[in-house]
């Protein structure tokens, strides 16, 4: 049994399947602090970091910056919410912005 975490040469997050695309539709763009949130997040995916914290205020667009990292790294994403209401709330938001891909709900009690 390996360590835990995994070191980045261990993990190898899935891709997309062939033919499907991460594919964000909105006519948004990203504002403020998001541009480099975006990059410094898609930079910390790419190179194999197994965990990142995105902080902001409510209202500052946390879930549009992940969404945009989504469709930058074209690969599936799991996204927890502390709640029930929050949790529905994110699945609303991704579903809308990822019209054309599955975005699914799951809550445990």
């Amino acid at each position: 049994m390996g360590r835990w975490p995994p070191t980045s040469s261990e993990v190898a997050p899935p891709r997309a399947r062939a033919g499907t695309r991460f594919e964000l539709v909105t006519d948004q763009t990203p504002t403020g602090d998001q541009p480099k949130a975006i990059d410094a997040l898609t930079a910390g995916v790419l190179s194999g970091r197994t965990h990142q914290v995105l902080l902001g205020i409510t209202g500052s667009g946390k879930t549009f910056t992940v969404a945009n990292v989504i469709e930058r790294i074209q690969r599936p994403t799991l996204v927890l919410a502390p709640n029930k209401t929050l949790a529905a709330q994110l699945f609303g938001e991704l579903r809308k912005l990822f019209p054309h891909n599955s975005v699914e709900y799951f809550v445990s009690y």
